[in-house]
């Protein structure tokens, strides 16, 4: 995904869409009714004011049975670039299966790109379009179950990325050498920016072709393995890429540069997994350096946590970008500049930031936790980022030890906002706050304190990659699986943290000799387990509800109580 200190930098990723006047007046008139409102209302009621929701956004967003009636199997995206017009044409076939009878579909493509036909079985067929959706009307019914494929014929000028990889579209801009350097990131405003497809995560193709047609003397660098180059006689060339893993489409990528490859292997838990680097000549030694002292440890560190790479039929590569980084499946973006940290900071301050990569480990993260793992739905953006945020420390900690790691999220909490829920709305094609990236990782190390077994924690992430396998999913199964295999159920803790801004509030009253605590929390019936001990001593769990309870600690205190708030991310009020 975008990276996430980007993220926090930059806000919330620009969208592409047409708005009535109607709607610009009820934007104005909510902001207006919630000043006049604001002080009638308490602190904690006060909630940040969503945007309106437009018909653009439902179309996008949501699965309506235009959507639903196929399955997408596979792509071939057939495209070429007119660097000098910033243009693009070509085609995109679309190989699907009938979930339902239909005769009308819907796929997507932004409005200002033109369609220039929809062929099926050689005719052209009609469609419409609705803001940055297209409608196509198939001459008689396909029935359940068929095996079907049309193909979309397209151009035009693609948008052009004001601050990639946070707004999407193309990056067109030159290496140091004055040669063209182009590359594409769409993550949130999705694929659509830049190529016909049916733009939802929900529906991953299975396998994918891309073929990309650049002027003689560039390369284009694309996701998969490349299955053949081709000099063509006007004075271009293709490369055709082949995908042969699921792959969601905002993770479909072009980089088209005077690129040069060096290459190397890694002995990981399926095998020898290829290890492919694209870079620009004069970055050529330095790349070396780095690559070689980052990929390596984070697959070893990875693999052991998360399970083996889930690309080993794809590969995994490289691929020096003009903009910092993005999680481009098998072909990740890279433009961090060959210096550890985060553009050179640790982002959290400890000093252990600073020790390695942070492009290089945060956006490879996403392979496991983005790429093989994917949320149906944008608003879930969380099983993305808060558990590839969470991958940063567990490198640390395959590196430098536990401890590392644990100093390592608790300076990931500066970062944290509390703007708004983490989960965003559904079927709107909108994220939550970017706290899914510190504030995610947090909760996940809570999670693994309160399960309190570190083998039992581990097996359960491993178990997330396999179980989910090159799938798509909601936060109801990752919270389900997470549930049932530790042996706890901790729904109300991820209710807490992920759909409410507010943290948690141990209150502990002390009367005459009697000790009594509670949990003050948005999440009805919370009731998260957290360590206390007396000074000095050892920490023990308690179970606090949101009802007054004995604090079972013997000889406590006011003065000697301890609650954890290193390893636990709340307030304590002692009252």
């Amino acid at each position: 995904m975008r990276n996430l200190a980007g993220t926090l930098v930059s806000g919330k990723t620009s969208t592409f869409r047409f708005c009535h006047q109607v709607v610009i007046m009820l934007r104005a008139f909510l902001c207006y009714a919630s000043l006049l409102l604001l002080p009638l209302l308490s602190k904690a009621q006060v909630q940040p004011v969503q945007p309106a929701v437009t018909r653009a956004d439902s179309l996008r967003g949501s699965l309506t049975p235009l959507r639903t009636c196929y399955d997408i199997n596979y792509y071939h995206l057939d495209v070429r670039l007119n660097i000098e017009q910033r243009a693009i044409s070509g085609s995109n076939l679309f190989r699907f299966t009938a979930t339902q009878d239909f005769t009308r579909l819907q796929f997507d493509l932004f409005a200002n790109l033109t369609v220039e036909k929809v062929l099926y079985k050689g005719q052209a067929v009609p469609f419409t379009r609705e803001y940055n959706a297209v409608f196509v009307t198939f001459p008689q019914p396909i029935r359940k179950g068929a095996h079907d494929e049309f193909t979309v014929q397209y151009a035009g000028k693609p948008v052009v990325a004001k601050k990639a990889p946070w707004d999407g579209g193309f990056v067109f801009t030159q290496d140091a050498q004055g040669k063209p350097w182009v590359a594409t990131a769409c993550q949130g405003v999705g694929a659509s920016i830049w190529w016909p497809t049916k733009d939802h995560q929900s529906d991953e193709v299975d396998s994918m072709l891309i073929s990309v047609t650049v002027p003689k003397g560039l390369k284009d660098i694309s996701n998969g393995r490349l299955r053949k180059t081709t000099a063509l006689p006007d004075g271009y060339t293709r490369f055709d890429w082949a995908v042969r893993n699921p792959i969601n489409n905002y993770d479909v990528a072009l980089n088209v540069g005077d690129y040069q490859h060096f290459g190397d292997t890694y002995d990981g838990e399926k095998g020898k997994l290829t290890l492919d680097y694209w870079v620009l000549p004069e970055n050529m030694e330095k790349a070396k350096k780095q690559f070689g002292a980052n990929v390596k440890p984070m697959l070893k560190g990875l693999e052991h946590w998360f399970g083996p790479y889930p690309f080993y039929e794809d590969g995994y590569k490289l691929v020096e970008a003009p903009h910092l980084g993005m999680e481009h499946q098998s072909a990740v973006a890279y433009g961090n500049h060959y210096q550890n940290g985060y553009l050179g900071h640790d982002r959290s301050g400890t000093g252990w930031g600073s020790k390695w990569d942070f492009i290089i480990i945060h956006e490879s993260g996403h392979e496991w936790f983005g790429n093989n793992i994917t949320s149906k739905d944008i608003a879930d953006m969380w099983v993305h980022e808060g558990f590839t945020t969470y991958s940063e420390s567990l490198f640390v900690e395959s590196l430098f030890g536990k401890q590392a790691a644990q100093e390592y999220i608790y300076g990931q909490r500066k970062n944290i906002q509390n703007d708004k829920p983490i989960i965003g709305p559904y079927n709107v094609n909108q994220e939550g706050s970017s706290d899914m990236y510190d504030k995610g990782s947090v909760l996940l190390n809570m999670v693994r304190t309160i399960i309190n077994d570190d083998e039992k924690w581990r097996q359960i992430l491993r178990g997330l990659g396999k179980t989910f396998y090159h799938q798509t999913v909601t936060t109801e199964q990752v919270i389900g699986y997470i549930n049932q295999q530790s042996g706890k159920d901790l729904t109300k803790v991820f209710d807490q943290y992920l759909r409410y801004t507010s943290l948690p509030t141990l209150e502990v009253r002390f009367q005459k000799e009697k000790a009594e605590c509670r949990w003050v929390a948005d999440a009805k019936g919370f009731n998260m387990p957290v360590r206390v001990r007396t000074k000095g001593g050892t920490y023990r769990f308690i179970t606090p509800s949101t009802e007054w309870q004995p604090l079972a600690v013997a000889k406590v205190t006011k003065e000697n109580l301890e609650v954890d708030t290193f390893d636990y991310y709340i307030k304590v009020a002692v009252l």
